[in-house]
């Protein structure tokens, strides 16, 4: 299987290709600098996400592609940064024939117990606020995409370089509220959303939905 991961060199990209080497899948990765991109027998593909051109070539005759693009937290134009990114991606996806696309998203979109929003809480942190808007409105824009295999992945609450729990191979599922454990934490180390998503790519159960996970 054929897997192109988007933002390769990233905190949370990878880990995706990492994990997909590890099950013997056949790896692009497409960054920016593709010199950052630290792994190892893999296609190293070097694209900007905003030329729709280059990147359709760059996806061509894959099987899936994973989205972990990220505009920069500390970007001052992350919000319309992310959004046009994030069309681009799609549109690139669709015109290169590929027919799955798995894109990570934030937790923000998620809905608490009062079925409000999590980036519309008042204790949201602001400084990843208009990531997390962004965010919540492409997943609005791609639920109303109907051509393209898609699934908008949304991380653990507590998914950062802080939480240190590794590889465990360990989950649980959920759709649109966050998954907790019995001290009413949700957690997942950025290993295990690796595994998370390459389960996901390699037997599918979501389509044209979101869904989250944790431990």
């Amino acid at each position: 299987m054929k897997v192109a991961i988007i933002g390769a060199s990233g905190f949370v990209g990878s880990k995706l290709v990492n994990e997909a080497l590890n099950r013997g899948l056949e790896v692009t990765g497409i960054a920016r600098k593709a010199e950052n991109i630290s792994a190892e027998n893999i296609s190293k593909i070097a694209v900007d996400v905003n030329d729709v051109e280059e990147l359709t070539k760059a996806l061509k005759n894959q099987d899936v592609v994973i989205s972990a693009f990220n505009a920069g937290w500390t970007n001052p134009n992350l919000y319309q940064d992310f959004l046009a990114g994030s069309k681009s991606i799609q549109q690139a996806v669709k015109t290169s024939g590929v027919k799955r696309l798995i894109v990570i998203g934030g937790a923000g979109s998620l809905y608490g117990n009062d079925n409000e929003q999590l980036v519309d809480s008042a204790d949201f942190p602001a400084e990843i606020k208009p990531g997390a808007i962004a965010a919540r409105d492409y997943l609005n824009i791609l639920k109303e995409e109907k051509e393209l295999d898609w699934v908008f992945f949304s991380p653990a609450i507590e998914m950062h370089p802080g939480v240190t729990d590794g590889r465990t191979g360990q989950y649980r599922l959920g759709k649109d509220h966050p998954v907790v454990d019995q001290n009413n934490i949700s957690r997942l180390s950025p290993e295990d959303l690796a595994v998370v998503l390459l389960d996901e790519v390699q037997q599918p159960k979501h389509h044209q939905e979101r869904f989250t996970a944790a431990y």
